[in-house]
């Protein structure tokens, strides 16, 4: 092992499947087997006592199911990259939805493995990045948006506007849009300084904001600067809208 391995743990009901992973691991540059656990409750206790970077899950396994068990992993902080091994392919869908980066189908190709840890490798280095860029107590200067395999980082400088949308957050920002899975009021509190609430699902950064416009209905939006569509201004906003944005 060296400072750099990959820490993988293999999570199966089945002996057979774990020894099998842990033989094409082993081929593998570069990583390290932390341990095996059987079930998903074992995978839960052996991430919290082993801090794997990765863990390849199985999906039906008895007492608590893989995808389950990934959603549990969220809570982790640090978080391990999850990629699902299964003999099932009707579960992709469930499987990215649970945040995996890769899905295997049993038998596992060593190539194919060795695919899915470059996408690990990858996430966990631009994760590294993002969290050495931001200083104690001050905000991030970029926000992270995780894509099947990789992250995307995007300076909060480029970003337009941030909207609440079921559990995600869309971000617009110059070169598109991404999601991200942050709370809407974390990102305020963190960015108090460049955005300001328009809604209750939204923030606009400040330098966006052209004018406040009343529609023939009443209602007011907010005309932004590199956004052709005006976005609904609350009425619950508005006054402090106003007295913000007139003493900037």
């Amino acid at each position: 092992m060296t400072a750099t391995a990959l820490r993988v743990l293999i999570v199966d009901d089945e002996p057979l499947a774990r020894a099998r992973l842990r033989a094409l691991l082993e081929a593998q540059p570069g990583v390290d087997v932390a341990g095996e656990a059987g079930d998903g409750e074992a995978a839960l206790a052996a991430c919290t006592a082993q801090r794997p970077d990765l863990v390849l899950l199985d999906i039906r396994m008895p007492g608590i199911d893989g995808l389950e068990t990934a959603r549990r992993l969220g809570a982790l902080q640090p978080t391990p990259a999850i990629v699902f091994c299964t003999a099932f392919d009707a579960h992709a869908l469930s499987a990215f939805e649970a945040q995996a980066l890769d899905y295997l189908v049993k038998p596992v190709r060593g190539e194919r493995l060795a695919e899915a840890l470059a996408k690990v490798r990858t996430f966990l280095t631009g994760r590294a990045r993002q969290q050495h860029d931001a200083a104690p107590g001050q905000p991030r200067n970029q926000l992270c948006a995780r894509l099947r395999g990789s992250l995307r980082l995007i300076p909060v400088e480029d970003i337009h506007y941030l909207q609440a949308e079921e559990k995600y957050v869309v971000v617009r920002h110059a070169r598109g849009e991404d999601l991200i899975e942050e709370s809407l009021k974390s990102l305020e509190t963190e960015f108090g300084e460049r955005f300001v609430r328009i809604h209750r699902n939204c923030l606009v950064a400040r330098d966006q904001i052209v004018e406040l416009r009343r529609g023939l209905d009443g209602h007011v939006q907010a005309v932004l600067r590199d956004v052709p569509q005006p976005l609904d201004v609350s009425r619950r906003c508005l006054t402090q809208l106003r007295e913000t944005l007139r003493h900037p």
